[in-house]
C-alpha cells in the first residue's frame, strides 16, 4: 500500500473520512437497528447535545473561548421551536374551555386575555426556523461585541456567561405567563400538522437530527481546516502576535461565538422536537456545565471526540440514573476530576496515543517529522 502523508491544510484527510464514516454509521445504521424506539428516542436527545460540544470545539478548543454558557443559546433555540408548536396546539378549538381560547393554557392560568406581542410571529413556521438559530446568534453577537472589544476573556468571561445563564433562568421562571414558568412550554403535539408523538415520527426527528449533526461537523471541519481555523487556532496560542499582524481579533472572537451560539440553538430546538417540551431546567448553569463536561470527555480540540464524549457520557447517565440513581453525581465529579487529571485530552487523547498508530499503518499514512511544525510557525503562518 502507498505512503499518504498528512496534509494539514487538507480539507478532509483519509483518516478523516474515515473516522467520519464510522461515526455516520454508528448513528444511521448501528443504532436504529439495534435499539428500540424508547432507546432510540433517548439517543436522539444525546445528539442534540453533540450540537453544543461541536460548538465548543470551535470556541474552547479551537480558540480558547471558555462559555460556561452554551445552556442559553441551547434553550433560546428549543424555545423559539417549543413557541411554534404550543401555538399550532392552541387552535380555538383545542382551548374551548378556556377562558380565553386561542392562547396558550398557561397564559390562560395565568389570566392573560390575549397572545402577548412576541408570540405572534411564531404562528409561521418559516418565522420559527429563522428565528431558532437567529436569536441566539443576535444574542451572542450583544456579548461578544460587548466583551471581545473590551478583550474580556478567560476566567472573567466564562463567569459572566455563567451568570447569564442564571439571569435567564430567572427571567424565564419570573415571566411565568409568558414563558411558561418553571414547568416551560409542554404538551407540544404536532409539527405542521404532523404527529411528533408517534414512534415513526420520532424515528424520523433521529435521523433528521443525526444528519443534521453530520453536516454540522462537515461545515465545523471546513472552517477548522481553513485560513479561518488558523487564525482561531494561532490566537488561542499567541493572541497579541496575531493582533500585532494587523487581524481584528475580537471580529474573529465574535464570528466563532456566535457560530457556536447558532449550533446549540438548532440543538435546542431539535431536542424539543424530541423530547416534547421545553423548560428552564435546560437553560441555567448546571446543564451550561454539563455540556462543557461532554465536550472535554471526548477531547475539546476534536469534532468526533467531542460528540463521542457527549454520547458516552449521556448514555452512562441514564444507566446509572436507572440502576444506581444516588451514585450518578458522584461518578459525575469522578469522571471530570479524571478528565482533568488523568487524560486531559480526553477521549480524543485516548484514541491519538494508543488507537491512531495502529489505524494510520492500516491507511498507510505518515506523519510529519515530530517537531516540525511549531505553535510559533502556526501564528506566522496566518499573515502570509
Amino acid at each position: 500500500m502507498s505512503k499518504i502523508v498528512m496534509n494539514s491544510n487538507a480539507f478532509m484527510t483519509r483518516k478523516d473520512v474515515v473516522c467520519f464514516g464510522v461515526l455516520a454509521v454508528l448513528l444511521l445504521a448501528v443504532f436504529p437497528t439495534v435499539l428500540d424506539p424508547f432507546r432510540l428516542n433517548l439517543f436522539g436527545k444525546y445528539i442534540t447535545y453533540g450540537f453544543v460540544a461541536l460548538g465548543l470545539v470551535l470556541c474552547w478548543g479551537d480558540t480558547g473561548i471558555l462559555s460556561l454558557g452554551q445552556g442559553v443559546f441551547f434553550g433560546l433555540g428549543g424555545y423559539c421551536m417549543a413557541m411554534y408548536l404550543k401555538l399550532e396546539a392552541s387552535t380555538v378549538e383545542a382551548t374551548k374551555i378556556q377562558s380565553t381560547p386561542g392562547i396558550p393554557d398557561f397564559m390562560d392560568w395565568n389570566q392573560l386575555t390575549e397572545l402577548p406581542y412576541i408570540w405572534k410571529p411564531f404562528h409561521h413556521l418559516g418565522f420559527a426556523i429563522v428565528a431558532i438559530p437567529l436569536v441566539p446568534v443576535v444574542l451572542a453577537l450583544v456579548i461578544g461585541f460587548a466583551m471581545f472589544k473590551r478583550r474580556v476573556g478567560g476566567t472573567y468571561f466564562a463567569i459572566i456567561t455563567q451568570a447569564l445563564a442564571s439571569i435567564l433562568t430567572i427571567l424565564i421562571i419570573g415571566q411565568q405567563g409568558y414563558t411558561g414558568g418553571v414547568n416551560g412550554i409542554t404538551d407540544l403535539r404536532t409539527l405542521d400538522g404532523w404527529d411528533i408523538r408517534t414512534d415513526g415520527a420520532k424515528l424520523i426527528l433521529y435521523f433528521g437530527s443525526a444528519i443534521l449533526l453530520l453536516a454540522s461537523m462537515v461545515l465545523a471541519q471546513f472552517i477548522r481546516r481553513s485560513k479561518l481555523g488558523r487564525i482561531l487556532v494561532a490566537m488561542r496560542d499567541k493572541e497579541d502576535r496575531v493582533r500585532f499582524s494587523g487581524y481584528d481579533v475580537a471580529s474573529f472572537k465574535i464570528f466563532v461565538f456566535c457560530f457556536a451560539a447558532a449550533l446549540a440553538g438548532i440543538g435546542g430546538a431539535m431536542f424539543t422536537l424530541q423530547v416534547g417540551f421545553m423548560s428552564p431546567s435546560l437553560v441555567g448553569i448546571v446543564p451550561s456545565i454539563e455540556m462543557v463536561i461532554y465536550c472535554a470527555v471526548g477531547g475539546r480540540t476534536s469534532i468526533f471526540g467531542a460528540i463521542y464524549g457527549t454520547l458516552l457520557v449521556n448514555y452512562a447517565r441514564t444507566t446509572f440514573s436507572e440502576d444506581l440513581p444516588q451514585v450518578w453525581l458522584f461518578a459525575m465529579g469522578a469522571l471530570f476530576i479524571a478528565v482533568v487529571m488523568v487524560f486531559p485530552d480526553g477521549l480524543a487523547g485516548i484514541y491519538r496515543r494508543y488507537v491512531d498508530p495502529h489505524v494510520e499503518r492500516l491507511l498507510g499514512v505518515t506523519r510529519k517529522p515530530a517537531g516540525q511544525i511549531t505553535t510559533s510557525d502556526t501564528a506566522s503562518a496566518v499573515v502570509e
